[in-house]
């Protein structure tokens, strides 16, 4: 069988997506865990009196915890397969990418196992943050300086 011959026998046999409904799902869910989000913040300045910035804090601490517990549990995975992109966009991916690392290579020790791989999946996210942020930051400061002045 030819490449050309397989590649086409794949084509067919592979699963079309359906990404409006994907994007809609996404976009549902992830609108939702805002929502959960600002409610967690207002629970938060009642209960604990506390600022918004800091009611903001236990709220990304939440949803870490709940994201890394989750992912230990065995079902986020499964979330996931139905919520699509909703919930790994937002920072429950980046706790469930660095729990599921810590989780694949704790046979092979703290150090070497989990030390070592846990920034894996989230090493490029925090790489390409810190450059995204760096080259908006000048971005941002070139129009106040050649712009604005």
């Amino acid at each position: 069988m030819t490449n050309k011959k397989y590649e086409k026998l794949v084509k067919k046999h592979t699963p079309k997506e359906n990404k409006l409904k994907y994007a809609i799902t996404a976009f549902l869910v992830g609108g939702s865990i805002g929502t959960l989000g600002e409610l967690l913040i207002r629970i938060y300045i009642m209960i604990f009196n506390t600022s918004r910035h800091q009611a903001s804090t236990y709220m990304i601490i939440t949803f870490i915890f709940f994201a890394s517990l989750f992912t230990a549990l065995g079902f986020f995975d499964k979330l996931v397969v139905k919520a699509k992109a909703g919930l790994l966009i937002p920072i429950t991916g980046f706790a469930h990418s660095m729990t599921s690392a810590a989780l694949d290579y704790k046979n092979e020790g703290p150090i070497y196992g989990i030390g070592s791989n846990v920034f894996k999946m989230a090493g490029s996210v925090i790489f390409y943050g810190i450059i995204s942020a760096w080259f908006f930051g000048l971005v941002r400061y070139l129009w106040e300086v050649l712009v604005c002045y």
